[in-house]
């Protein structure tokens, strides 16, 4: 499902690939979500839109950010490659701690499916400034080897229809070191595409990013 760019929200570009970003900054925001998607989304997706709309309205800025160049997608190597999503992450916090509309925010990580490992990855660096994680119905599983050394408290959010997910997201949790939980949300699929699913991990995610906000 793919969504216009929303109203309240400006194009960006970001680093020497020219990443395509979505910026929106509510006023009096003091938190940034920073958005990694997973395989086969961007930042037009309107499940991380609907999320990312009511992050703003609760006062939270967010940037949602194609980690790959359209050129780059084409490779699928590229697609799961944990490393250098996780990197262009990286790039993506840092040109948001210089960007005058966004340095004196705190930053967080929301992840889906892939993009949840990338984000867990990068938090997971000796120099990472992320203030807390959110996955949801991510595959953690594939930054196993990095969980134990991640400091941001981290949500994991998971369909109670999505068996195999909720295994590796249980293996997950044992591996991390840091504040943690892991919630499953009744009757909802690997996309949350069931009614009411979607504003359940709106309500997890909001409440997890203003619980750890500080700076």
């Amino acid at each position: 499902m793919v969504s216009t760019v929303p109203r309240d929200v400006e194009e960006v570009r970001i680093g020497p690939s020219r990443l395509a970003g979505l910026l929106g900054v509510p006023e009096g925001a003091r938190g940034i979500v920073i958005f990694a998607h997973g395989s086969g989304s961007g930042r037009l997706s309107s499940r991380n839109n609907h999320v990312a709309a009511a992050l703003r309205r609760a006062g939270l800025a967010t940037l949602l950010l194609d980690l790959l160049t359209a050129d780059e997608e084409q490779d699928r190597r590229n697609v799961f490659d944990i490393a250098l999503l996780a990197s262009r992450l990286a790039l993506a916090t840092d040109w948001a701690a210089k960007d005058e509309r966004t340095g004196h925010l705190v930053p967080f990580y929301f992840g889906a499916s892939t993009g949840a490992a990338a984000a867990l990855l990068a938090a997971s660096h000796p120099d990472a400034r992320v203030a807390a994680v959110v996955s949801r119905g991510g595959r953690p599983d594939l930054a196993i080897g990095a969980l134990a050394s991640v400091q941001a408290p981290t949500l994991l959010l998971v369909g109670s229809l999505d068996g195999p997910v909720i295994e590796m997201n249980e293996r997950a949790l044992a591996a991390l070191r840091t504040e943690k939980r892991l919630v499953i949300i009744p009757g909802a699929s690997h996309l949350f595409e069931e009614p009411g699913t979607l504003d359940q991990v709106v309500r997890y995610a909001t409440g997890w990013f203003l619980a750890h906000l500080r700076g």
